[in-house]
């Protein structure tokens, strides 16, 4: 049973700027004929467009059992306390407050997120930080099913 689930999904403007890196490309082209500019432009853009749309396709999600965040999965049974951070606390959380040890599920674009303790002693992970355009909501998620 899923109990969250949040996309990290890259900002339109990232989208506009695939697209005008197509027409770059096509206009890079240009010179070589009709035919290079049309493929400079179909295949820039389609370039761009999957590295926006593959940084973008990050998620986290709440299980029953376990939280998934993009590639890791961790057991309910190995977190802690759980903290919301509003923009400025996550920006020193990505910066001079960072452990090195810790796993980040980090999205520029996404100003908040939730720091979470890592209680497990086999895990030399100290905490998970994860970009959340929703993060209260997700802390509440989190401790909810840990407590029940």
């Amino acid at each position: 049973m899923q109990h969250y689930e949040e996309r990290l999904t890259a900002p339109r403007s990232w989208w506009l700027i695939a697209l005008l890196a197509g027409i770059a490309m096509g206009l890079i082209l240009l010179p070589l004929g009709t035919l290079p500019m049309l493929g400079g432009l179909i295949i820039g853009g389609a370039l761009a467009a999957t590295g926006v749309s593959s940084y973008g396709s990050a998620r986290i999600r709440v299980l029953s059992d376990s939280l998934v965040a993009g590639d890791a999965r961790i057991p309910l049974s190995a977190l802690g306390a759980v903290e919301v951070l509003n923009a400025e606390e996550a920006a020193a959380w990505r910066r001079h407050k960072a452990d090195t040890r810790a796993f980040m599920l980090l999205r520029g674009y996404i100003p908040t997120a939730v720091r979470v303790k890592v209680t497990d002693p086999e895990d030399p992970t100290p905490y998970l930080y994860l970009s959340s355009r929703r993060p209260e909501r997700l802390a509440a998620v989190l401790e909810a099913v840990r407590a029940g």
